[in-house]
């Protein structure tokens, strides 16, 4: 996986700025978004007492990284009655999928950086 594999699920334009393009200040951005998505993954499903908190944390932690439709994802699942959530849950997993694939896929693109010197 490498920068040619990003799909657009994340702005990383947006984590530069954030970090002052300062790489290895991104990688632990990004190695705490993958922690936070491992996290609260598991409870964005309205059978889990947390659904809603989980798509709020979600929210946050992706906008901070530019990971926009993930965002709006989550603020669209966080806003729904317990009733109309599965599906907007189901698309905020599917965000979360694309935008952690494009996290991995930068996360390698910043390791062989640091590996050229």
């Amino acid at each position: 996986m490498a920068a040619r594999d990003l799909s657009g699920a994340v702005d990383f334009s947006v984590l530069e700025r954030m970090t002052g393009g300062d790489a290895v200040i991104g990688e632990e951005v990004l190695g705490l978004f993958v922690q936070q998505a491992a996290l609260w993954a598991p409870l964005l499903d309205v059978r889990e007492e947390g659904w809603r908190d989980a798509a709020h944390t979600v929210r946050g932690a992706a906008a901070g990284i530019g990971a926009g439709a993930l965002a709006e994802a989550c603020a669209a699942a966080e806003a729904a009655d317990k009733a109309a959530a599965p599906p907007l849950l189901d698309r905020v997993r599917d965000a979360l999928d694309q935008a952690l694939a494009d996290v991995a896929a930068w996360r390698h693109e910043l390791m062989l950086r640091s590996l050229r010197g």
